[in-house]
């Protein structure tokens, strides 16, 4: 399954949310549909809460990992607001895929900077394809919260031209066996939510 574009995919989150685990996932899918991949993580204040990012670029030739601002075919968001900081990167007619829970940051919890209350308006003016809706929520009806970063991957695949069998192999090869039926069961859930 080659195609001759360069395809880039922007993950951001906080701390703890898996979005290294959900870039392996997508590294991994894309190199089991046949492309090269190149990554690069930015792991930030990541065991205090802060922000993540992770940088996935695929396609038949990829130099670098960087993905250049107005590129990214899709932005996927662990928490509401993270992804309006990193709009930037989203292309004019990219995919937007947020989770709609909400993590306070720690400059929030120290009374530096103002949590906004209206992030759903906010991110429906930002995103004008947007997929809304809280990934944490779904996971933990399948018993584990942990498991909103694959939810999130579920929804955000349907932005991206790789096949089913590439992301089911991909989970299976990420996470522990214990794991797995739980995490292809949250894609699945997530797919289901997706555009």
């Amino acid at each position: 399954m080659k195609g001759p574009e360069t395809v880039s995919v922007v993950l951001v989150g906080v701390g703890g949310q898996g979005i290294l685990l959900a870039s392996e996932i997508v590294a991994g899918a894309a190199l089991n549909a046949g492309f090269q991949v190149k990554t690069n993580e930015v792991h930030g204040m990541a065991q205090r809460g802060g922000s993540v990012i992770a940088q996935i670029r695929y396609g038949p030739e990829i130099f670098s990992p960087l993905v250049e601002l107005g590129t990214a075919r899709v932005l996927g968001s662990l928490e509401r607001i993270e992804g309006l900081r990193y709009r930037a990167f989203l292309a004019p007619a990219g995919l937007a895929v947020i989770n709609s829970h909400a993590l306070i940051p720690v400059t929030v919890s120290t009374g530096k900077d103002a949590y906004p209350e209206n992030a759903e308006e906010l991110n429906r003016r930002a995103f004008p394809r947007l997929v809304y809706f809280d990934a944490t929520a779904a996971a933990l009806a399948l018993g584990d919260l942990r498991a909103a970063n694959t939810v999130l991957l579920g929804a955000l695949s349907r932005g991206l031209d790789l096949p089913m069998g590439a992301w089911e192999d991909a989970i299976v090869k990420a996470v522990k066996p214990a794991s797995r039926h739980l995490n292809l069961e949250a894609f699945a859930l997530g797919w289901s939510r997706g555009e």
